[in-house]
């Protein structure tokens, strides 16, 4: 095991969490939060000096990196950024309890967007800043930005390992022959994507800070409000702004890459895409015909279903309306879409409706060779045989997800909250989703959890948004076997 490799990267990790606080920081200077800034410096300094430790230990240390221990390097690296990203939170005083902040920042880096706070509104704006960016830097993930601006020509087993570790999905495409240019090409994108949210927000009225965090969650599919009501108070044109943008960031990435290549028929043919796009429509259509007794006109009932539906296919959790109030079959469709997910390749959570397709596809398969057991039939994907390993994968990924769910979902329970209320928040934190339904629905929050549920609950969500297996990899007595 290369121990000083892994010690190594988790450096350059926490570096980076460091500069970004930078601007958190610079922005509770210009709002005179004094004691905010204190709290930002501290946290950089205890960074800095961890860092150099590391570097002083670790900086002889070989480029090699195996599949294990990628995976090693990208548990312990999102478990790292947020024992240190919630410190600010704890020092500026904004959440006092420190198992409430890692929570926090738990479900800021994972784009799950459950929180403890039931006012948001008195958050000082540098942490208010911090706790959205966490999604944006998240939602396409930190390791992906590493390997976008570290320099190096040649990709080597270290890019894959870790590439393929944190990348959303069954399986991992690359945009290019070379994976540090695939994945500058995924964040240059974005980026550009970040920026047009934020002047479609800046055009509606919204304050620039306001605009910037309400991207920052839109992009990362993260959902963390700046306002009690999250989206709520804000007018018609800007929650379908961010009903649009939340849509366009559950999409895989590397569609945007063929439409810039023009290859526009490869992007229209695309089953995932299109099985996407269907569930969002149906779902749509039939959660306004349940409610459309429920709001005095059809166009109010429309964005409400479209902005609801958006947020939670694409595990962003923001809201409009308490979802919660609305009728059994309403709740049903958000609890199915809850499970899904949006695309592969998205900064969005859940199933991934790729892996959905293999599911259905293989059940399909099994069952005509039940019937007919000498006919060979090959599962396919946008016209490419899909391969044994990646279907076996999507079976192993199903049955981890639902070990962890029943797992977790009993844990919790001795908290003796209701079994819809703690269904519902395992999976909504499992998927990377935010708010559930009754307790923990859209106008309540997880505070009421004791400290053994929310540590459960945080270990779901960086579980979920690694895809699992990085999580389940620390635990394993073979990962740290010679």
């Amino acid at each position: 095991m290369n121990y000083k490799m892994i010690g190594r990267f988790l450096g350059q990790i926490l570096s980076i969490e460091g500069l970004f606080m930078i601007p958190a920081a610079l922005i509770s200077v210009g709002y005179g939060e004094w004691n905010t800034v204190l709290a930002f410096l501290i946290t950089m300094g205890a960074i800095t000096g961890t860092c150099l430790l590391i570097f002083l230990t670790c900086h002889k240390a070989p480029k090699i990196l195996n599949a294990r221990e990628g995976m090693i390097c990208v548990g312990f690296s999102w478990i790292v950024l947020s024992l240190f990203g919630c410190l600010p939170f704890v020092l500026s005083g904004d959440i006092p309890r420190y198992i409430d902040a890692f929570f926090e920042i738990v479900s800021g880096f994972t784009t799950t967007g459950a929180s403890i706070l039931s006012n948001v509104e008195d958050l000082s704006k540098g942490v208010l800043y911090w706790r959205s960016f966490s999604h944006w830097l998240g939602g396409m993930g930190v390791l992906v930005f590493l390997l976008a601006v570290s320099p190096g020509d040649k990709d080597t087993g270290f890019t894959m390992h870790l590439l393929r570790a944190e990348s959303p999905g069954p399986e991992v495409g690359k945009l290019t022959p070379r994976m540090r240019k695939t994945a500058s090409i995924l964040y240059i994108i974005y980026i550009a994507l970040t920026i047009i949210n934020i002047i479609f927000l800046l055009c509606g009225g919204m304050h620039w800070l306001e605009a910037i965090c309400t991207a920052f969650g839109t992009a990362g599919t993260g959902g963390f409000g700046i306002k009690n009501d999250s989206i709520g108070s804000f007018s018609p044109y800007i929650q379908y702004v961010t009903t649009v943008f939340m849509f366009l960031f559950g999409i895989n990435f590397s569609c945007y890459y063929l439409l810039l290549l023009r290859q526009f028929r490869s992007v229209f043919r695309d089953e995932e895409l299109r099985t996407y796009i269907a569930i969002v429509v149906v779902a749509i259509v039939l959660i306004v015909l349940n409610i459309r007794h429920m709001y005095s006109t059809l166009e109010e009932t429309f964005r409400h279903a479209s902005f609801t539906v958006s947020s939670i296919v694409t595990t962003t959790g923001y809201c409009t309306t308490d979802f919660d109030q609305w009728p059994a079959f309403s709740k049903s469709i958000i609890m199915f879409l809850m499970m899904v997910g949006a695309c592969a390749g998205s900064t969005g959570g859940g199933l991934k409706v790729s892996r959905l397709l293999y599911l259905l596809k293989s059940l399909g398969r099994n069952i005509t060779q039940v019937l007919n057991p000498r006919r060979v039939k090959a599962i396919r994907n946008n016209g490419s045989v899909v391969s044994q390993q990646v279907l076996d994968n999507t079976n192993a990924y199903l049955a981890a997800y639902v070990s962890i769910l029943v797992f977790s979902f009993v844990i919790v329970s001795l908290d003796n909250n209701t079994i819809g209320t703690n269904f519902t928040a395992v999976l909504s934190c499992f998927n990377n989703i935010g708010p559930g339904l009754e307790a923990v629905g859209p106008t309540c929050n997880f505070a009421h959890y004791s400290n053994l549920s929310k540590l459960v609950l945080s270990a779901d969500m960086l579980a979920g948004r690694l895809e699992i297996f990085p999580i389940l990899a620390l635990f394993a007595r073979g990962t740290w076997k010679h």
